[in-house]
This record gives structure tokens, C-alpha cells and sequence, in this order.
């Protein structure tokens, strides 16, 4: 499996730019999946629920299951969070995985910019940056595209993982 992130600041437009290119890469016949990092405590399941009260209970995973879809909430419990490669390990095979965050991590990425958040580049500190994705100009050493031309982007990151 090949994988390109996509990394940025908080309302930098890194989900919008995930959304379209899973869209438009799989428009063109290539499967994808996603990991997405949160730094905050979420909840996939609400109280009341059969699934949430089996956690709750105890249950280390409950996987929860119809026609349509499952899905495998594992608790840690206290355990470490899992690194980016022991989650990849969980996927199921495609051919390109998107990451949206984990901008820590050593995999090449796209920085998603918006010049009103008033954050500054990652970039210029991070050499895993191979480009950015801005609504503005920037003079970079690396190339810069219009954060809402998708389908360059994508052209961009399936050329760089050799798809």
C-alpha cells in the first residue's frame, strides 16, 4: 500500500482537501483508504446504545456489524496510542492510503494553508512537506498549488507514490 498525507493547522482546509481527493482519485479506478489523527477524545458510539454499553461493560472490542458496513472500536484502556504503522497494519489492502494529520511522522505530505487562519507554514522546518496546498501565493522551494485545484493535487501525489 502507498501512502500520502496530508498535514496543516487547525482550519487550515486539510478535511476539505481530503474529502475531494478521495473523491477524485477514485474516480479514476484507484482504491483508497484514510486514517485520520485526533488529538482529542472522540466517540464513535453514544450512551444507551447496545455497542457503547458493551464498552462500557468492559469489552476490550466490539465490533458492530449490519449489511452495509462494520465497524471495530478497540478501547487502549490506558495502553499506548498506537503508532501510524500499527494502525496502517489494521487496513485492508488498496492501493493508496490518505492521512490526514500524524505531520510527526516520516510518510511525504501535502500542507494544507489558508492565509486567514494566520498560522505560519510547516514546511520551511519539515523536509517530509514535498508541497503545499494554499489559497494564497507563496515563494517556497517546493511546489505550491491552489488548495481547490484537486485534480492537479492529486496528479501531484499519485506521481509522487508512483501510481
Amino acid at each position: 500500500m502507498k501512502i500520502y498525507g496530508i498535514v496543516g493547522w487547525k482550519n487550515a482546509g486539510k478535511t476539505g482537501l481530503m474529502e475531494r481527493l478521495v473523491s477524485e482519485i477514485c474516480s479514476r479506478g484507484i482504491s483508497v483508504s484514510t486514517v485520520k489523527h485526533a488529538h482529542h477524545v472522540f466517540d464513535v458510539d453514544h450512551p444507551g446504545k447496545d455497542s457503547y454499553r458493551h464498552r462500557q461493560a468492559g469489552a476490550s472490542e466490539v465490533l458492530l456489524a449490519s449489511r452495509n458496513r462494520f465497524a471495530l472500536m478497540h478501547e487502549l484502556r490506558g495502553a499506548p496510542e498506537p503508532t501510524l504503522d500499527e494502525l496502517l497494519d489494521k487496513l485492508s489492502p488498496v492501493d493508496l492510503v490518505l492521512i490526514e494529520g500524524y505531520k510527526r511522522d516520516a510518510h511525504s505530505k501535502i500542507e494544507a494553508h489558508r492565509s486567514e487562519t494566520g498560522n505560519p507554514l510547516i514546511a520551511p522546518e519539515d523536509p517530509t512537506i514535498r508541497a503545499i496546498a494554499s489559497d494564497t501565493k507563496i515563494s517556497m522551494d517546493r511546489p505550491v498549488f491552489d488548495l481547490n485545484d484537486t485534480s492537479t493535487i492529486a496528479d501531484f501525489i499519485l506521481a509522487e507514490v508512483g501510481l
